[in-house]
């Protein structure tokens, strides 16, 4: 099989452009190497929860840098509320099902399922490998239902087993399963996958992001401040342990040169800005809201360290949060609360320090280290983490491995 003849994929995934995921970035890596991509997705609401400007219930196609969109209904998150979720995770199962079966005429090599949160998205993938005999390889981004709970959504015992048997189900409908984690493999052996369809796919870094020198203009018109400066970019949610990042910042917060500066907005974000007035914390901890992810490097430039946090829980210990990649490279030094695979990143790559989650006063004295360290040390740490970047999570390599494995799968189904 010539695996550098341009192939026709169609990727299912219920989160696409204008939404910011790193489906986005792989779609146009497929499109660089000329190959046709069709997109099967859902109209576009993360993560405020509804349509963006200028979408509606009923969308026409669009074409986005040659890539083909094909829209689906949907019902948006709303609130991000339990009962909301769940209408928003079906309505994409059901419609994306339908909308497949109707618009997705074209004949394919591969389909690729990008999965995130909700998995139930693979159901109008699975549809079509059905009828058109075309090989599924599913990207794992997160694991079910374990997440679920671990995210901050409980479910009764018989529900999550009931979910359990729906992943396996949908697994065993897959003729590969790309992991984002070497963590995942024993939950998809779990479910009585065979090793050989498993293939360790890590998450890699938009082109856009590298090394960039600190513009000071640029700094004054986004209002930074002075001083030490730890950078926490992505969601503010339950998951990603806000109470020990804010009783860190509280205990440093008479440090008045160390400053925290969070780019983003999520569920949490009231209750973190009630938490930040609570405290006297306005001079130190500092909320810009979410930012355009092209001036994710702009703002990284500024950083001195920059921080990933997730709670303690046997399901986020398998996982290697994408902004890990980001970061390490952005060529800057990196604190993490996480334990398990993400925390051996960090300490494999030697970019930073890695303290165990839920541990606030460790985590106030990792950022004081960093601070304590002269400026050739920190450019090691940043320096370590650029070059393990480019060993092992480089773009390139890491589509030319998905292009590869699906091309594996020709004729296979």
């Amino acid at each position: 099989m010539n695996i550098n003849k341009s192939k026709h994929f169609l990727i299912v995934t219920q989160y696409f452009w204008p939404e910011t995921f790193r489906v986005n970035d792989l779609a146009l890596g497929l499109i660089s190497r000329g190959h046709k991509v069709t997109v099967l997705t859902g109209i576009p609401n993360y993560p405020k929860g509804s349509f963006f400007k200028g979408y509606k219930f009923w969308q026409s196609n669009e074409d986005w840098k040659g890539i083909k969109i094909v829209r689906s209904p949907l019902f948006p998150r709303g609130k991000g509320k339990g009962w909301q979720l769940a209408l928003n995770y079906l309505s994409f199962a059901i419609f994306g099902t339908i909308t497949g079966l109707i618009k997705c005429r074209d004949q394919y090599d591969t389909i690729l399922g990008f999965a995130p949160s909700p998995v139930t998205s693979a159901f109008p993938a699975i549809t079509l490998r059905a009828i058109k005999r075309v090989p599924f390889a599913f990207w794992l981004q997160d694991l079910w239902p374990e997440s679920l709970t671990a995210a901050g959504m409980p479910l009764p015992r018989i529900l999550m087993k009931l979910v359990r048997i729906m992943v396996d189900f949908i697994y065993k409908r897959c003729d590969s399963i790309f992991i984002q984690s070497p963590g995942f493999k024993r939950h998809v052996l779990d479910a009585g996958i065979s090793e050989s369809k498993i293939h360790y796919v890590p998450n890699w870094a938009e082109e856009i992001f590298q090394p960039m020198v600190a513009n000071e203009e640029f700094a004054k018109k986004e209002m930074l401040p002075e001083g030490f400066k730890v950078f926490f970019a992505g969601n503010i949610g339950k998951a990603q342990d806000f109470e020990t990042i804010l009783e860190a910042a509280k205990i440093l917060k008479h440090q008045k040169i160390i400053h925290w500066v969070v780019l983003g907005e999520g569920r949490q974000l009231k209750w973190v800005k009630k938490e930040i007035s609570k405290h006297k914390m306005h001079e130190t901890f500092h909320l810009l809201g979410r930012k355009p992810m092209e001036q994710m490097p702009s703002f990284f430039a500024h950083a001195n360290v920059l921080l990933a946090t997730l709670k303690k829980n046997p399901v986020f210990s398998l996982t290697i949060p994408s902004k890990i990649q980001s970061y390490l490279a952005c060529k800057k030094p990196i604190i993490v609360s996480i334990e398990g695979v993400g925390s051996e990143v960090i300490k494999k790559s030697q970019s930073g320090i890695s303290v165990s989650p839920g541990e606030p006063i460790k985590l106030a004295n990792a950022v004081v280290e960093i601070f304590n360290m002269d400026k050739v040390t920190q450019e090691e740490l940043g320096e370590n983490g650029l070059r393990y970047y480019r060993s092992e999570f480089e773009r390139n390599m890491i589509i030319d491995r998905i292009i590869n494995k699906s091309s594996e799968l020709q004729g296979k189904v």
